[in-house]
This record gives C-alpha cells, structure tokens and sequence, in this order.
C-alpha cells in the first residue's frame, strides 16, 4: 500500500480521521470547534468583575476568551477590542480557551479596559465638550446678528421708501457689526461649531455690505451709482483674525 507523506498527514481545517484540525492565529493547531457541538457542550458560570461592575455570566465551557469578549461587551458596554480579561492574575489572548486555562464553573475573571482606549475616549469627549461649548458661543452671537439684521432691514425700508436717514444710524449699525464679527473671531472652533461661525461671519459681511450700500443711497438717492453692485470689501479674502478684521474695518471709515 502506498504510504501518506506526512505533509498531507495534517492539513489547517482537513480531516484526519473523524477529527478536523483548524489553526488558531496564534499557530497553535487544535480541534476545530463544531458551533452545534458548542451550544450543547457543558456550560459554566463565570464570576466577572468589572470595577464596580460584578455579575456571573453563563457560558460554553469550551468556549475562547475572544467569545467571553463578545458576551461582556453586551454586558459592560465595552467593544472587544477595548477589554482585557485576567485570569489568576494573568492577561489572556482571544483565541485561549477556557477550560485548557483551568477556567470552570465559579471562576473568577477581571475585565479591564484597555488604557489606549480609555484615553481615547478622554480625549473624544474633552473634543466633543469644545466643540459644545464654541457652538454656544456662536448661538449667543447669532442671537445679537439676529437684532442687529432687524435694524437693517427697517433702514433698507426707510431707504427705499425715500426717507431720509440719519448718517449716524449707519456707522452705528456698522460699529456694532464689526463688534460681533471680532467676538466670532475669539471662538476656537473645531468641526460643526467651525461650520456654524463660518456662517455667520458671512452673514455679518453681508450686512455691512448691505449697510455700505444703503448709506450710498441714502446720500445720493438721485446717482446713477446707486444701484451699482457694493464696493468690495474683501470679504472673500476674510480670515478670523485681529488684523484682518482692522483691515476691513478701515474701508468703512
């Protein structure tokens, strides 16, 4: 009888026999599991802790610590890949079992959060809490355009309408503008809160524009400049800083 090399001996998920061998990520081969064979295999109870956090949970005797992940993370909340089961002081690899490890009905196990994770989060939520915060900033700001808008609008009317407004009324509502366009510059923004103050410096561009218009009308109701397009202002060139906003403000003066 021709005889097998012993390459084709074991063979990663073949059959020897009536066993099948599977390799684990950690090379090591062992009998591959049969999922119906789990759910009717012996089944132990787990004492888990988790700081404050203490429960038994109730699990396939051959199950891996990798499967223990995936119950726990219902459990604590904790994906996977954020734990870090102890046993008997000893960090263990997902693809350990639990019954070759000694564990059994009743033991012990930790659960730890993994510390890169952890900081990650500190540093999602620091993020999200700024982010909240510059939103705020920016609301309280709006609310202030929002008033200011109403006042525009009422001086667009009169304008319109032939009424003679007071030149000061301009440069007022002017001043007043540029006030709020320098407090959306002192907002560190990041994100949503960076899109809503790119927003509403826009808009506050546009309102002074409108108001450099209607002051040129207002002056000169009869020019034929007076429909013409508004100066420019650069506000496309605009970026939130100190000197910046200066510069802009001194095309008003």
């Amino acid at each position: 009888m021709k005889r097998l090399s012993s390459s084709k001996r074991v063979v990663s998920n073949e059959v020897k026999g009536d066993i099948e061998w599977e390799l684990r990520p950690g090379g090591m081969l062992v009998q591959k599991r049969n999922m119906a064979d789990a759910a009717s295999a012996p089944m132990i109870k787990i004492k888990v802790s988790h700081g404050s956090y203490h429960r038994d949970i109730v699990v396939p005797a051959q199950s891996t610590f990798g499967d223990l992940k995936g119950v726990l993370a219902q459990e604590t909340g904790l994906e996977p890949k954020e734990q870090r089961l102890l046993f008997q002081g000893k960090e263990k690899d997902d693809e350990e079992c639990l019954h070759m490890v000694g564990v059994k009905d009743m033991s012990k196990v930790v659960v730890l959060e993994d510390p890169a994770s952890k900081e990650r989060k500190l540093v999602e939520m620091n993020s999200n809490q700024s982010v909240l915060k510059a939103c705020e900033e920016v609301a309280e700001v709006r609310s202030e355009v929002d008033k200011l808008s109403e006042k525009v609008i009422a001086v667009e009317a009169n304008v319109r309408a032939g009424t003679k407004v007071a030149e000061n009324e301009f440069l007022v509502l002017t001043e007043l503008l540029m006030v709020q366009l320098l407090q959306l510059d002192t907002i560190e923004a990041d994100g949503e809160a960076k899109v809503q103050r790119r927003v509403e410096v826009r808009r506050v561009q546009g309102l002074v524009d409108t108001l450099d218009h209607l002051k040129a009308r207002n002056s000169n109701p009869f020019s034929s400049s007076c429909n013409a397009v508004p100066m420019s202002t650069k506000w496309e060139a605009f970026e939130l800083s100190s000197t910046r906003i200066t510069q802009d403000w001194e095309v008003f003066d």
